[in-house]
């Protein structure tokens, strides 16, 4: 008999990648290009997760769209600038991920990855780390709407031929868990990221992972 079709849809940035630093810094220097003082660190933090236009517009409520869409422009000049200065370094995988990976490959799941990335920066991510064969399916903010809409989770779910509860998704933001809620798919989530355990229990997580052997113990309680 084959095994259960099990999907398990990741989160980018604050779940497989630590790129907070690279973050903050192309955040600022898109705001200094207008000569807007930063955003404070902890307010860069809370939109990780959304496309760049909504989180330009949760960060400057009041703006025009226009400055809007300059300032998501800019933001990814400056970090196209910090890949070229090899600045990737800077974003490294959190502390088992790579075997966590690894294991649910091995262990018959299929993976993908809904991020609120450019196909670009995503794949260029993925290739740094040689992580990109893992996924069967990888949706970002170039083709949907921003998280918490489920189009990503649709089309991956899609890709993977898969019903909603043969899947999972696991993000480090109530964005992505209520991403889940709206797809009708099961929300784990990551207390590693940008957005706090309270804060995922509250928008729907099933669960809060501690650490990626904690998700794959939860993983496998939820197959």
């Amino acid at each position: 008999m084959p095994a259960p079709l099990r999907l398990a849809v990741f989160d980018c940035d604050g779940t497989l990648i630590d790129s907070q630093r690279n973050i903050i810094r192309a955040m600022a220097d898109s705001f200094a290009r207008h000569e807007l003082a930063p955003p404070e660190d902890h307010a860069t933090r809370r939109v990780v997760g959304l496309s760049l236009v909504e989180a330009m517009q949760a960060l400057l409520p009041d703006a025009e769209p226009r400055l809007h869409l300059s300032l998501a422009n800019d933001y990814k000049t400056a970090f196209q600038r910090l890949r070229a200065d090899r600045q990737l370094e800077a974003e490294p995988l959190y502390k088992g991920i790579r075997p966590l990976l690894d294991d649910l490959a091995a262990a018959g799941w299929l993976l993908a990855v809904a991020t609120g990335k450019s196909d670009r920066g995503l794949a260029l991510a993925l290739a740094h780390h040689g992580i990109a064969n893992h996924f069967i399916s990888l949706q970002t903010a170039d083709r949907h709407p921003s998280k918490p809409h489920p189009s990503m989770l649709h089309a991956a779910l899609a890709d993977a031929g898969a019903e909603p509860q043969q899947a999972v998704i696991i993000g480090d933001t109530v964005f992505d868990v209520l991403m889940g809620v709206n797809a009708g798919v099961r929300a784990l989530g990551v207390d590693w990221g940008y957005h706090d355990a309270a804060e995922l229990h509250d928008a729907g997580a099933a669960a809060v992972a501690r650490d990626p052997a904690e998700l794959w113990t939860l993983l496998h309680e939820t197959a």
